[in-house]
């Protein structure tokens, strides 16, 4: 009886001990010291989905390397569905006039306008057909990580040379978490990271890119804040591109650009070849500038998607929400592809004005 009496009198005990640990844990957690999310991250236990056999086609000193990078335009069927016969057209004319890389389903590319299905094929079949003589760069950016992660992955799958990567964009974050951002892509494959606030509503500042830099990844980034901040790239050791086409010249000749990641060079690739390559030349420089103004009146790429269409490259069918270019810059378009030579465009049909009527306009596809 006495040694039952022993066993309950040590089980209350241990049990009077952990309820009053118990209330110790409590006071602890309730006076406990709020620590910041970032303290709190958890570290990501995901193993990168890359293979060294598709990263080792290109490393990221050969896309450091390149000068005349063309952001390609897309062109559709009448349906809406690509026209990779168009494409591939589109793709040739680069290769042939000196173009190193493409961006695949960029701003220009209308990747915002693809689905993900859509983004990556285009991205593979350019690999495909041309990644033993272009570097390929797929667009596969996101304002949310979880799709950067997963789209950048299944692009070096495919066989992407590199990644271009834009900051989160409409649900803006903080400056920590566009480098936690960054940080998440980064150790996939060489990588651009693009910086248009005009778009994009933030400005990355150089301090985020410097304390990304540690990355061997890091090809450079794609700068449309200005000359400024591209000196101050090349200063610090970082490898720039003009985003800006009617800047690019001084970009690359006198502020120390890599090169331009370019729009106009789908209509005149020898001829911005030319600027980035053959020295300073502010007569060739001053020809391009009605031609680049004209492509930048309205957002970027309606005037593109016109003017490729009035050169019988691509068949005249946009995506909405893009409209083509009213008849009197259509006009103008005309006077311009006369001034700079014909010859010196893409395509080899005679330029034309484009009724209203000849365009297609379509918000399913």
């Amino acid at each position: 009886m006495l040694a039952v009496y022993q066993q309950f009198s040590a089980f209350r005990s241990l049990k009077e001990a952990a309820s009053q640990f118990q209330h110790l844990d409590n006071h602890k957690r309730r006076n406990a010291k709020w620590r910041s999310p970032r303290a709190a991250i958890i570290p990501n236990f995901h193993l990168p989905m890359r293979s060294y056999e598709v990263k080792n086609r290109t490393n990221t000193e050969d896309i450091k390397s390149l000068r005349l990078i063309t952001a390609i335009k897309t062109p559709y069927l009448p349906d809406g569905r690509f026209d990779l016969e168009a494409y591939d057209a589109l793709v040739n004319m680069q290769i042939e006039h000196g173009a190193e890389g493409v961006i695949v389903g960029g701003t220009t590319g209308e990747g915002q306008l693809m689905s993900w299905d859509e983004h990556i094929m285009l991205i593979g079949h350019t690999v495909n057909c041309f990644g033993a003589s272009i570097k390929v760069i797929g667009n596969t950016g996101s304002n949310s990580t979880r799709e950067a992660m997963h789209a950048t992955e299944q692009g070096f799958a495919v066989g992407m040379h590199a990644a271009l990567h834009i900051n989160p964009y409409y649900g803006k974050t903080s400056l920590e978490g566009l480098i936690s951002h960054f940080e998440s892509v980064l150790p996939m494959g060489p990588t651009i990271i693009y910086n248009v606030p005009s778009r994009t509503g933030q400005d990355i500042p150089p301090s985020v890119i410097q304390t990304v830099a540690w990355s061997p990844n890091l090809a450079g980034v794609k700068e449309c804040v200005g000359n400024d901040r591209i000196d101050q790239y090349m200063s610090d050791g970082i490898t720039v591109w003009s985003g800006n086409d009617d800047q690019c010249h001084d970009s690359r000749w006198d502020y120390g650009a890599a090169g331009v990641i370019s729009v106009t060079s789908n209509l005149v690739p020898g001829l911005m070849r030319d600027l980035m390559f053959q020295g300073k030349n502010p007569l060739l420089n001053s020809k391009l500038l009605p031609l680049i103004d004209w492509l930048f009146h309205e957002p970027n790429p309606i005037g593109l998607n016109t003017a490729l269409a009035q050169l019988g490259v691509v068949r005249p069918v946009f995506r909405l929400p893009y409209v083509p270019l009213p008849l009197a810059k259509r006009v103008e378009f005309v006077s311009i592809v006369k001034e700079l030579g014909r010859e010196n465009f893409v395509g080899e049909k005679d330029v034309q004005v484009l009724d209203d009527n000849d365009f297609i306009l379509i918000g399913r596809y």
